[in-house]
């Protein structure tokens, strides 16, 4: 059934909220708190059920304040997954905020159980168990939605649009690069988080390249619309002696050749939360940055440069007029990105629960192929620092969207 009707982002889609679990993100955790934001400022989501921690108080605590009743607290996620499954009230759609070496039997529990999954990135720690959670995706037809929120800023997604309109012209090189400062220092000893990014047994293959490079490459991907097709990387530890990396330096070339660098670091003093982007073309630039989310600067070649300002009109196309919230002048940062991205979720899991086919592009979401193909970038920047920097190509597959 084709669906007539009209894709509003602020609205339901079956005139109700649907029913969001959740898997982690209790007292304690950061990621989750942006994911509950996230739901609930979308309007698209009531959160009734969760496993929110691996410490049953904790996960009952996390519970009450989150208002979930509780005889949906759970203190096991496979316990939950068979009993939401058997409710006429269950849930429909899961997130599953918890740490990085999780995700694949969580979210396949979710799956056979006939429950739509939203995942944080990365996918999985290996590239096999990312494989297997793409199949296993479409074997059971539900949605896997990969967690990518900046490309939910209505900026990322103008410059998105205008590289697809021709703004720069044919796309000659890139510059993508997330520097932060928190792993610069040795960490303390009750920095659980911190410790566990640092064990190969827990985040795979890399640290800072899976942690936040999976970021930049998936901001590079969307915005230019071309994947890397070649990579060599080197791997370096700036800050504080540690297991694995904190700085990644990447150079690479797009699927049309053209050149461009990825760096990522979390030993740079004074970088807090920089994932920036600046796209060349034969006919015009762009450049975004994450700490000034609002503002896309463009300069066409041989012309005056153009800032564009989130806010509806003026230049603004209708991709990303569809996710602006505020007049300009009204602050719009990343927790409404959270909401646009779980708003686009909420569509188009109530489009796939009512059968309904959505027209093209009504929805820009991030599904179980980008999670596959942000393992192969991880594996791929391993295997290049592990043999000396060598050049090695991203081998994936060819995976159909889901929406």
């Amino acid at each position: 059934m084709v669906f007539t009707g009209k894709c509003d982002l602020r609205s339901p889609l079956l005139g109700r909220r649907l029913r969001l679990g959740f898997i982690g993100g209790g007292k304690g955790g950061l990621v989750g708190r942006w994911h509950f934001a996230g739901a609930r400022l979308s309007n698209h989501w009531e959160i009734v059920a969760g496993a929110l921690s691996s410490d049953p108080e904790n996960a009952h605590a996390s519970a009450a304040e989150w208002m979930i009743a509780p005889d949906r607290s759970y203190s096991d996620w496979n316990a939950m997954a068979t009993a939401e499954a058997a409710r006429d009230d269950g849930i429909e759609a899961v997130s599953i905020v918890t740490p990085n070496w999780t995700h694949h039997r969580i979210a396949t529990a979710f799956l056979k159980a006939g429950i739509d999954v939203i995942l944080d990135k990365p996918m999985t720690t290996t590239v096999s168990d990312a494989r297997e959670l793409v199949e296993l995706q479409r074997a059971t037809d539900r949605l896997v939605i990969m967690t990518y929120p900046y490309a939910h800023h209505a900026m990322v997604r103008q410059a998105k649009h205008m590289i697809r309109n021709g703004a720069v012209g044919t796309v000659r090189q890139a510059h993508v690069e997330y520097v932060q400062e928190w792993a610069t220092a040795p960490f303390p000893s009750d920095a659980k988080g911190a410790m566990w990014r640092q064990d190969p047994e827990k985040v795979g293959r890399a640290s800072a390249t899976g942690d936040i490079g999976t970021h930049a490459y998936h901001l590079l991907h969307t915005m230019t619309g071309q994947d890397i097709a070649r990579l060599r990387a080197e791997f370096h530890t700036c800050g504080a002696v540690k297991a694995m990396e904190d700085t990644a330096y990447v150079t690479f070339r797009l699927e049309n050749g053209a050149p461009g660098i990825l760096w990522v670091t979390q030993a740079a003093p004074g970088q807090y939360c920089g994932l920036r982007i600046r796209v060349w073309g034969d006919r015009g630039g762009l450049e975004w940055d994450q700490e000034k989310p609002e503002v896309l600067r463009y300069v066409p070649l041989g012309e005056q440069e153009q800032i564009f300002v989130r806010g509806h009109g003026s230049g603004i196309v209708p991709e990303a007029e569809r996710l602006i919230h505020l007049p300009r002048g009204h602050g719009e940062a990343l927790v409404d990105a959270w909401a646009n991205l779980y708003a686009e979720a909420g569509v188009a899991v109530a489009a796939r629960r009512a059968g309904y086919a959505l027209p093209k592009d009504s929805v820009e979401l991030s599904g179980a192929e980008d999670g596959l193909k942000g393992m192969l970038f991880i594996d791929a920047c391993a295997d290049s620092h592990e043999s000396g920097g060598s050049w090695v190509s991203i081998s994936g597959e060819s995976i159909p969207n889901f929406c």
